[in-house]
């Protein structure tokens, strides 16, 4: 592994819509010498977004940009984050579907994390897909972001196994477990 040491930190910016748990995973990364970013901003589609309190939390600046019409909205981002040199995109949860004309500005810089072993069940309700199809596994994959859902190059997966009694929201619970390994693995994996 490089040694970090020294070396500068790739600046960073976390997309979220809700809780916020990989957001704050991804701040305690951040900080750790080993970590090749430093998270400097968070965006949020909603004020509503639970995972906004760790911008107080950690201080780290947070702008809420509402998507009522999405080329503003994306027009408002994309300064932002020049402004701010940020050079890695980490969506976590964000509920939100980029345009092919913001992706193509931040190509191979936008990362994503989805709960399903990729190219398996895109899009929403993976964990009940996985399970109303009797797979054995279920998992977690971080992915680039193209402009196709959840179809970029993989960087990264992991795997859980599906019990028989696992319901939705026991599975969510061990993937999300697996997405808090995941997400900085696929992040270090990227920057050696």
């Amino acid at each position: 592994m490089k040694k970090l040491i020294g070396l500068k930190k790739t600046k960073a910016a976390v997309f979220i819509s809700g809780k916020g748990s990989n957001l704050e995973n991804l701040i305690k990364f951040s900080k750790k010498k080993i970590s090749p970013i430093s998270l400097n901003l968070i965006i949020s589609n909603t004020s509503y977004a639970k995972g906004l309190r760790y911008s107080k939390k950690y201080n780290i600046q947070k702008k809420v940009i509402f998507f009522k019409n999405k080329k503003l909205a994306e027009k408002k981002i994309f300064k932002i984050l020049l402004k701010k040199n940020i050079n890695l995109i980490c969506l976590a949860g964000f509920m939100r579907i980029l345009s092919r004309n913001f992706i193509k500005k931040f190509k191979g810089k936008i990362i994503n994390i989805h709960p399903s072993l990729l190219p398996k069940y895109k899009g929403l309700n993976t964990h009940k897909k996985a399970i109303e199809n009797n797979d054995k596994y279920a998992g977690c994959s971080v992915h680039f972001v193209t402009a196709k859902i959840d179809s970029g190059k993989i960087i990264m997966q992991k795997k859980v196994k599906i019990k028989k009694n696992d319901t939705v929201d026991s599975l969510s619970k061990k993937v999300l477990k697996k997405e808090h390994l995941l997400y900085p693995a696929a992040i270090k994996k990227i920057y050696n």
